[in-house]
C-alpha cells in the first residue's frame, strides 16, 4: 500500500503542469474565495452587531424561544477580536516572506475556512468562517505581492470575474454561500489544495531573493491605501451589475455581461498597451490627476445620468478601476525593506472606515448619541454622522482619489506593458469566458400575465431589507410567504438592491425572478434602497417622487397594472418611522407632524395625477408607521379611500410582531374597488408580517 502511494504522488507531482498555470490557477481561485468571504463578512457581521444591539437592551426572559437569529454580545465581541486578528495577519509576511511554506500554509488555510463558511457540523459559526478566509486571503496577497507580484492583479481581476457569474447565476445572490453549492465548493477546494501541494514541491527548491527572481515585488504605503480603496469600489459599486444598475436606473440583464466582461479585459496586453497610450499623453506628474479626474466624471455621470448612458459609463469606469490593480506592486530595489505585510493590513484598515462611512450615507438618521464616558464626543462624531445624508456619490469620489494615489505617487514608470500570445489569447477567453457566463446566467425568466380576471389579490410587505426582528438573512422564507400569500401585486417596502450590509443582492430582482413576478424599484436613498413592487399583472407604467424627509429619506412610487381593459393605478409608500426622542433630539410628536406633512403630500400628488380629482381604480398602500387611531390614519378618513382592514380587531390585522409589541403600521386603501377579504399572513422572515385583500375589479 505505501509503495502504491508513494508511485502516485510521484505520479502527480510528475505531471507536466507549467509552474505558471498553476501560479494563475491557484491565485484566481484564492482570489474567488476572499472576494466570496468579504461580501459574506461584512453582511454577516452587521447581522451580528444589530442583533446583539437588540438582545443586549431585552430581558433575557422576553426573548422567543427558538427566535432566529439571536446573537449575544459576547459572540459579537470574539468576533471582531478575531478579525482584528485576521486583519493584521498579513504583518506574518514581515518575517517569513520568502518561505514558500507560508504560501501554502495561506492557500491550504483560505480552502478550508471557505468550505467550513458552508459546511454543516463546522467547528465554528459561518461569520468566523469568513473571517478567517479573509484573513489567510490577506496573508496571500501580502506574499503574493513579495513572491509572484505579476499575480496579484490576477488575484482581483479573476476574483471578482468569476464571482460575478456566481452572483448571476442566483439573480444577484451568491449561490456559493448555500449548501447546495457544497459539493462544487469541495471540489474547487481540493483542486486548489493540490494546486498548491504541486507549486510547493515543484518550487521548494527554490530562494525567493532580489537576484535571482524578477517577480520579487512589494507594496508600499500608497499602495497600501490604494488596495484598500479599489477593493470598496469594486465592493459597494463597479464589480456588481445590480449596484451599477440601481445607481443608473437602468436594465440589470443588459449590463452584466458588460461589467462581468470588462471586470477581466485588461488581461489582454492589447487593453493595457492602450491605456499606457492614453496615460503617456500626459506629464509624469499630471498622470495620476488626470485619471482621477477622468473617474470622477465617469462616476459622476453615471450615478445622475440615468438610463444607457449612465450605465455605460459606469461600465467605462469599472475598467479604469480594474486597471489601477496593475499599480499597486512594483519591483524592489536591492536593499529596500519589504513592509508590503504592513501596508496590506493598513490597506484593510482603510477598506474598513470606507465600508463604515458607506453605511452612514444609509443610516444617517439612526445614529445615536454616546452614552457617558463617551459622551463627550456627541459635539463631534454624530453630527459628522448625521450629517452622511446624501454624501453617497462624495463618499465614493473620495475612495477613487484614494484609489488613484498609486498611480499619482508613481512617476518613473508605467506597469501596463505588453504580453505575448498566450498571454493575449488567455486573457481573451477569460474575457468570452465571463461576460458569456455572467449573459446566459443572467437570462430572466418567462413571466405569465394575469389578463382577464374578475379578482386580485393585492398585498403590502415591508421586507426589513431581508432580515427578521433578531437580524437572520432569509430571503427564500419572504418569498415563500409572498408565494403562499397567493398575492398577484405586492407592494415593498424598506427594499435594498445591493447594499454591503445586505450581502449585494438586488432584493426586489431576487423575489421577482424567484416567485416569477414582473419587478419595478424605485429608489428613495443612494440608489439602492427604497420601494418595490411585484406584479403578475401587465406593468404598463413606473415612477416616482421623493417625499419631504427631515429624517430618513422616503418617497411614493406609481405603478399602473393592466388587468383587462382599464389599469389599476397602485401607490406605494414608507412614511417616515417613530424613532424614540434620545436618537433624533426630536420630540415623538413632532415626527408625527413629518408623517402628516409627507401624507398630505401624498395626498396632493394623487390629486394632481388625475384630471379633476376624479380617481379611477387606485389602491394605496405601504408602511405608514403609525397606528389606526392616530392623527396620520385620522387624514385619511375623509377621502375617497376605504381602509381594507377596518373594523378588525388588532389579534387578526397586526403587522408588526416584535418582541414585547404588536401593532398594525402597515395599510392598504382601495378606491373604486370592492373589497373581497383581508388577511395578515404568518410568517418571520421579516420584522414585518404581510397584509393581503383580495379585490373585485369587476364592480
Amino acid at each position: 500500500m505505501r509503495t502504491r502511494l508513494q508511485g502516485l504522488l510521484t505520479s502527480l507531482f510528475s505531471v507536466p503542469i507549467p509552474p505558471v498555470a498553476l501560479q494563475v490557477f491557484e491565485a484566481g481561485i484564492t482570489g474567488l474565495f476572499f472576494v466570496q468571504a468579504l461580501r459574506f463578512l461584512i453582511g454577516g457581521l452587521y447581522s451580528h452587531i444589530s442583533s446583539a444591539a437588540i438582545t443586549t437592551v431585552l430581558p433575557p426572559e422576553s426573548i422567543p424561544i427558538g427566535a432566529r437569529g439571536v446573537v449575544d454580545a459576547a459572540t459579537v465581541s470574539a468576533e471582531i477580536t478575531l478579525l482584528g486578528v485576521m486583519f493584521a495577519l498579513p504583518l506574518l509576511a514581515l518575517i517569513l516572506g520568502r518561505r514558500q511554506w507560508l504560501m501554502f500554509f495561506a492557500v491550504i488555510g483560505a480552502a478550508a475556512t471557505r468550505y467550513w463558511l458552508i459546511a454543516p457540523n463546522a467547528p465554528f459559526n459561518s461569520v468566523i468562517a469568513s473571517e478567517l478566509t479573509v484573513g489567510f486571503g490577506l496573508l496571500y496577497i501580502a506574499l503574493l505581492v513579495r513572491q509572484r507580484a505579476p499575480l496579484v492583479p490576477v488575484f482581483f481581476v479573476l476574483g471578482f470575474g468569476l464571482d460575478q457569474i456566481l452572483r448571476a447565476a442566483g439573480n444577484t445572490l451568491d449561490i456559493s454561500w448555500s449548501d447546495r453549492y457544497l459539493q462544487i465548493q469541495t471540489v474547487l477546494s481540493l483542486a486548489i489544495g493540490i494546486a498548491a501541494i504541486l507549486l510547493y514541491v515543484k518550487q521548494r527548491t527554490v530562494v525567493v531573493t532580489k537576484r535571482n527572481n524578477p517577480n520579487y515585488g512589494l507594496l508600499n504605503f500608497w499602495g497600501g491605501i490604494g488596495f484598500g480603496a479599489l477593493l470598496f469600489l469594486e465592493a459597494s459599486l463597479l464589480a456588481l451589475p445590480n449596484a451599477i444598475s440601481g445607481r443608473a436606473q437602468t436594465d440589470y440583464s443588459t449590463f452584466v455581461p458588460f461589467v462581468a466582461g470588462t471586470t477581466v479585459l485588461p488581461l489582454i496586453p492589447w487593453v493595457r498597451i492602450q491605456g499606457r497610450k492614453l496615460i503617456g499623453i500626459f506629464d509624469a506628474s499630471m498622470r495620476g490627476w488626470a485619471w482621477v479626474i477622468l473617474l470622477a466624471l465617469l462616476i459622476v455621470v453615471g450615478t445622475r445620468v440615468h438610463g444607457y448612458a449612465g450605465g455605460a459609463a459606469l461600465v467605462i469606469a469599472q475598467l479604469g478601476v480594474v486597471m489601477i490593480w496593475w499599480w499597486l506592486p512594483r519591483q524592489q530595489a536591492e536593499q529596500e525593506r519589504n513592509w508590503s505585510g504592513l501596508w496590506v493590513a493598513l490597506g484593510m484598515l482603510i477598506f474598513a472606515l470606507l465600508v463604515v462611512g458607506d453605511f452612514f450615507t444609509y443610516e444617517y438618521a439612526f445614529v445615536r448619541d454616546f452614552a457617558p464616558p463617551l459622551d463627550f464626543l456627541n459635539g463631534i462624531v454624530p453630527p459628522i454622522l448625521r450629517g452622511m445624508r446624501g454624501m453617497g456619490l462624495m463618499w465614493i469620489l473620495f475612495a477613487v482619489f484614494l484609489a488613484c494615489l498609486p498611480i499619482i505617487q508613481t512617476r518613473r514608470r508605467i506597469p501596463w506593458k505588453e504580453g505575448g500570445w498566450v498571454e493575449a489569447l488567455l486573457g481573451l477567453v477569460a474575457v468570452i469566458g465571463i461576460g458569456g457566463g455572467a449573459a446566459f446566467a443572467t437570462l430572466p425568466p418567462v413571466i405569465e400575465g394575469v389578463r382577464n380576471t374578475e379578482n386580485l389579490r393585492i398585498g403590502t410587505y415591508n421586507i426589513h431589507a431581508g432580515f427578521s426582528e433578531f437580524f437572520d438573512y432569509d430571503l427564500e422564507r419572504i418569498a415563500e410567504t409572498i408565494a403562499t400569500s397567493g398575492a398577484d401585486v405586492v407592494l415593498l417596502q424598506e427594499v435594498e438592491a445591493g447594499r454591503l450590509t445586505s450581502f449585494g443582492v438586488d432584493q426586489a430582482l431576487w423575489l421577482g425572478r424567484t416567485l416569477k413576478m414582473d419587478e419595478r424599484f424605485y429608489p428613495t436613498n443612494e440608489g439602492l434602497l427604497g420601494l418595490a413592487v411585484l406584479s403578475r399583472v401587465e406593468i404598463v407604467f413606473d415612477d416616482g417622487v421623493l417625499l419631504e424627509s427631515k429624517a430618513l429619506q422616503t418617497g411614493l412610487q406609481r405603478v399602473q397594472i393592466l388587468p383587462d381593459n382599464e389599469v389599476i393605478t397602485i401607490y406605494n409608500t414608507w412614511l417616515s418611522p417613530l424613532l424614540e426622542e434620545t436618537i433624533v433630539s426630536r420630540t415623538t410628536a413632532q415626527q408625527e407632524q413629518d408623517q402628516i406633512i409627507q401624507l398630505s403630500e401624498i395626498l396632493g400628488i394623487i390629486e394632481a395625477h388625475h384630471s379633476g380629482g376624479i380617481l379611477g381604480r387606485t389602491v394605496l398602500g405601504g408602511t405608514f408607521n403609525n397606528v389606526p387611531d392616530s392623527d396620520l390614519i385620522a387624514l385619511l378618513q375623509p377621502t375617497i379611500f376605504r381602509d381594507a382592514f377596518a373594523g378588525q380587531p388588532l389579534d387578526d390585522s397586526f403587522t408588526v410582531e416584535r418582541t414585547g409589541l404588536r401593532a398594525r403600521l402597515d395599510y392598504l386603501w382601495v378606491a373604486n374597488l370592492t373589497v373581497e377579504g383581508a388577511i395578515v399572513m404568518d410568517g418571520d422572515g421579516s420584522d414585518h408580517r404581510m397584509a393581503v385583500i383580495g379585490v373585485n375589479i369587476t364592480r
